[in-house]
């Protein structure tokens, strides 16, 4: 039997830094058994994820799930699209918000839940100006001295 226990966590990194984060969702998402299995060994990438809507269904583009080294001819391809799993009435709202110019649908983690399916954290994100950025910076580096002085 599989060890559940072991935590897999992989995030995209980027996706605070580049975007405004206003609503996140978990959704499931549809595997084949080799990238269940590369996943489960962490062998998965997040970098420039996001999400696109095709005929009312939600898809993922730009997750990296590697390989699977003991996959045979069955072995899926690494970088295909795959399909995420809402609520209906989360697809709408999250197509209806999409819509606007200038939010989009990312990416944010990818984990395993405690009976072993896969979920990804999406976010409904709108992107900063690299001047936003740089306050980000800076409200990060003063939270951290505020909590380093609070350890004191």
């Amino acid at each position: 039997m599989a060890d559940y226990n072991k935590k897999i966590n992989i995030k995209n990194k980027r996706a605070a830094f580049d975007y405004e984060i206003l609503e996140e969702y978990v959704a499931g998402i549809v595997l084949t058994g080799t990238e269940i299995k590369s996943l489960r060994l962490g062998k998965a990438s997040m970098v420039d994820c996001y999400c696109y809507f095709d005929r009312h269904e939600l898809y993922i583009r730009g997750l990296n799930i590697s390989e699977y080294h003991w996959g045979t001819y069955n072995n899926h391809q690494p970088r295909r699209d795959r399909k995420l799993l809402l609520n209906r009435r989360e697809l709408d709202k999250l197509e209806r918000a999409s819509q606007d110019k200038s939010v989009t649908v990312v990416g944010l983690r990818l984990f395993l839940n405690d009976r072993g399916l896969a979920k990804a954290v999406i976010g409904l994100a709108r992107g900063r100006k690299s001047y936003d950025k740089r306050d980000y910076i800076k409200e990060k580096d003063a939270r951290r001295e505020m909590d380093r002085a609070m350890k004191r």
